[in-house]
């Protein structure tokens, strides 16, 4: 019994960063779509869809996220609460956070604004996967296709990426230096963050929610 209280805390610990990092990744992809200079490849892919529907970007988000999720029957996934909580949280943090910041026309606000965002995403990836309570939709697409085709993550995700923006780009998303330093930072920036705010693990035998996200992995919502 006097294991209780820790594994209660643990949980919530768990919780609240999960829903914090979500959050803050919906409101840091927000900050890159204020930037103009290129957005994330699935940021592309979901403003390209937003011109072409008329629908917010975040709206696109979850809609997009829920298709993906739909996607992981035929892969044999079974998500988890992050899961689930990432279709709808990050497209909400998403278009409030556009709703809160003003339009920036001066290159001397989008530079810092793109690097803000960046950052911030980095430290929402290393709350939300730290959280370990399911990859997102998108990143559990890449990972049943490893395993059901063999490939290795690193082609998966490449490729699903390349698609991703080639799309976006064709449907009117921005692509841009911010597009290629989101590349190049994000796993770097990531691997950091997961070690800042890592819980750790309970001890054998206890109740607190399955924790099965793989250590080490750069998993994005």
């Amino acid at each position: 019994m006097k294991s209780a209280k820790p594994t209660k805390d643990r949980l919530g610990r768990r919780l609240l960063q999960l829903y914090v990092g979500l959050a803050l990744y919906g409101a840091s992809a927000a900050l890159l779509v204020d930037a103009g200079l290129g957005l994330e490849p699935w940021g592309v892919l979901h403003q390209g869809l937003a011109r072409l529907t008329g629908l917010t970007i975040g709206v696109v988000s979850i809609i997009v996220g829920a298709a993906v999720l739909l996607l992981w029957v035929p892969l044999r996934q079974r998500p988890g609460l992050g899961t689930v909580s990432n279709v709808f949280a990050v497209g909400l943090a998403m278009d409030a956070t556009l709703a809160l910041v003003p339009e920036v026309r001066s290159l001397t606000v989008r530079v810092p604004l793109l690097l803000a965002g960046i950052l911030l995403n980095g430290a929402a990836t290393g709350l939300y996967i730290s959280a370990r309570f399911g990859p997102g939709p998108r990143d559990g697409l890449m990972t049943g296709l490893h395993r059901r085709t063999g490939r290795s993550i690193r082609l998966m995700r490449t490729a699903i990426e390349v698609a991703v923006v080639v799309t976006g780009f064709a449907l009117g998303g921005t692509v841009g230096i911010g597009t290629v330093l989101y590349a190049l930072s994000i796993g770097p920036l990531a691997q950091l963050f997961l070690r800042v705010f890592d819980v750790p693990r309970a001890a054998a035998g206890s109740t607190v929610v399955a924790e099965g996200q793989p250590r080490g992995a750069i998993l994005r919502p």
